[in-house]
């Protein structure tokens, strides 16, 4: 009577433990009773069935993250690429993502590649490498709609990497040469229109003002001194403005010799 008793108490304490099933916050349980869904989904907590006549299935309702593997796809412009991407989802209805499909990562995994080759072939090269955000939206858009019968809900999309081929990649490094080049060339004009206008006006100021003039050539001889240069060359304006102030002196000389000079005696009177 003790051995039976101790084996209907261990039996008794296997069919508890099988019986009973505890969830976390993030899980719930789908219940078959006799293989019919019974009271929708169950949890997080304690949830108690029957053994051998309920089935329990857990499902999470956390985020997954999920990689794309890398694509080769041939953009509307015939350029051939590798795109990599990665999509984020979530159960939305923990029923329909066990009763509507037998594996749900995997058939997300399928659809999102070939989602992704048929959005970015609709693109451009230079409309998948600028605008990834709106690509981002319409696989996501396209992934969420395909999804939603399953329970899945997918909350982002995201390209991850663009492999292009190397002669692209030097293509695409000689444009981007040129581009600065050009930019280069128009800046370095842009500041000799500025230069010559400013210079213009300068001149302007000059022929009103010779004296200006003057004071710049004596300007540019002192930079030229400061150098401690052998020669030094005078430009002809300020050559002929040194003739001119040496012929003045000279001619001031000449009119101070021609005066009379009038002699002075001792008494302060002048003299015969």
């Amino acid at each position: 009577m003790i051995y039976v008793i101790v084996a209907l108490m261990l039996v008794a304490l296997i069919l508890l433990a099988c019986s009973v099933r505890i969830l976390r916050q993030y899980e719930r349980a789908v219940v078959f009773h006799l293989g019919k869904v019974k009271d929708g989904a169950r949890g997080p907590g304690l949830i108690v069935f029957v053994p051998f006549v309920n089935v329990v299935h857990r499902v999470s309702l956390r985020i997954v993250t999920m990689p794309i593997q890398s694509q080769g796809i041939i953009t509307r412009d015939n350029v051939s690429v590798d795109v990599s991407a990665v999509a984020y989802y979530r159960v939305a209805d923990p029923v329909r993502s066990v009763i509507a499909i037998e594996n749900v990562e995997a058939a997300i995994n399928q659809i999102a590649q070939t989602t992704l080759r048929a959005v970015v072939g609709r693109h451009t090269l230079d409309e998948t490498l600028s605008e990834t955000d709106k690509i981002n939206q319409n696989i996501r858009e396209i992934l969420d709609v395909q999804t939603e019968e399953w329970g899945i809900k997918v909350t982002t999309v995201e390209l991850k990497d663009i492999q292009l081929p190397d002669s692209m990649k030097r293509a695409m490094a000689r444009q981007a040469e040129a581009e600065r080049e050009k930019r280069a060339k128009i800046i370095a004009a842009e500041g000799e229109a500025l230069a010559a206008g400013e210079l213009a006006r300068a001149s302007d100021v000059m022929m009103d003002h010779p004296l200006a003039l003057q004071l710049r050539n004596l300007q540019t001889l002192v930079e030229i001194a400061v150098d401690k240069n052998s020669t030094v060359v005078f430009p002809a304006p300020l050559m002929s403005t040194i003739q001119e102030l040496g012929a003045f002196l000279k001619r001031e000389s000449a009119a101070a010799g021609d005066r009379p000079v009038t002699p002075v005696v001792p008494n302060g009177k002048p003299g015969p």
